[in-house]
């Protein structure tokens, strides 16, 4: 049985580190409100690109002659864009990510296609390096706090990607905000535009629901192809942008959520040791009037 002085630095110790759990999470949710907010604000602008990008789609007749439109007949080379955080401490967040974009990428290879990574955020980055992938595209430094500008960056160089014909396709991985105790994987399908998720959900479920409702007619000056032109950079830029915000404040709420069990197993820890302390006492006070006795016979 380890000493009683032993027990209590394993106590203290154990008390240092619940403090730094807590104050972890505090922090964690004090981030998560603010990134809260900047997805109620941003998801109705996001709705209304994709919605507009979707009718001028449907409008052009040129489509193909659009580079960043032009489908492929083969797809080859698949961009797989990963987000993640560029810390630790969330618990699976990260590496949930990680296996779905493994996991994608093995789909890809089974179908003889390449696979060209990119990735957001250190332990994306990191991990892909450390399994011998090359990463075409790592941004990193800005996972707690994602700008536009950032996802200009990274939508950029995706799309010079599929117009270079570096690319044939183009997927994103990243966790959904649900709740601050619940995020899901997603994978969407950003380019080319004819195979992307450009409508929001809450109009998918609004035409699902009023699928005979007729659609007001839409006049378009200059004429829809050059209108397209100039939405889907924006749409690319906004669906990664919504994206990185996602990941941001599913990362604080996994981290939160994280840190407050690592306080609650810390406080457990503490009592079992507090107990074991009690016991180790309770053994040196027993030796002790054990050898008192032992002494005082001795003595008579």
């Amino acid at each position: 049985m380890s000493s009683q002085r032993d027990v209590k630095q394993r106590i203290d110790s154990v008390k240092n580190i619940q403090k730094i759990t807590r104050a972890m999470e505090m922090v964690a949710a004090a981030r998560l409100r603010r990134a809260e907010q900047r997805i109620q604000a941003l998801r109705p602008y996001a709705d209304a690109i994709r919605r507009m990008t979707r009718q001028a789609a449907e409008a052009a007749e040129n489509v193909p002659n659009i580079p960043v439109l032009a489908e492929r007949e083969q797809q080859n080379n698949v961009g797989v864009l990963l987000v993640t955080g560029d810390r630790g401490l969330a618990g699976a967040f990260n590496s949930q990510i990680l296996r779905a974009g493994t996991r994608a990428a093995s789909e890809h290879r089974d179908q003889g296609q390449n696979v060209v990574w990119y990735a957001s955020g250190r332990r994306g980055v990191s991990s892909l390096t450390f399994r011998g992938q090359d990463v075409a595209g790592a941004y990193t430094g800005f996972t707690d706090r994602p700008s536009f500008a950032d996802a200009r960056n990274i939508a950029s160089d995706l799309m010079a990607g599929y117009v270079d014909e570096k690319v044939d396709r183009v997927e994103i991985f990243y966790n959904g905000y649900i709740s601050p105790l619940s995020q899901e994987v997603r994978r969407e399908t950003l380019l080319p535009l004819q195979e992307a998720s450009i409508l929001g959900e809450e109009e998918e479920e609004q035409e699902q629901e009023e699928p005979d409702q007729q659609r007001a007619l839409v006049e378009y000056e200059p004429d829809p192809e050059e209108i397209l032109k100039r939405l889907v950079p924006d749409y690319v830029e906004i669906s990664v942008f919504r994206a990185l915000l996602e990941s941001t404040a599913s990362e604080h709420g996994a981290r939160m959520t994280a840190m407050r069990n690592a306080s609650e197993n810390a406080g457990e820890l503490i009592d079992d040791l507090t107990l074991e302390m009690n016991r180790a006492r309770q053994a040196e006070i027993t030796q002790e009037i054990m050898e008192v006795v032992a002494g005082a016979e001795a003595l008579s």
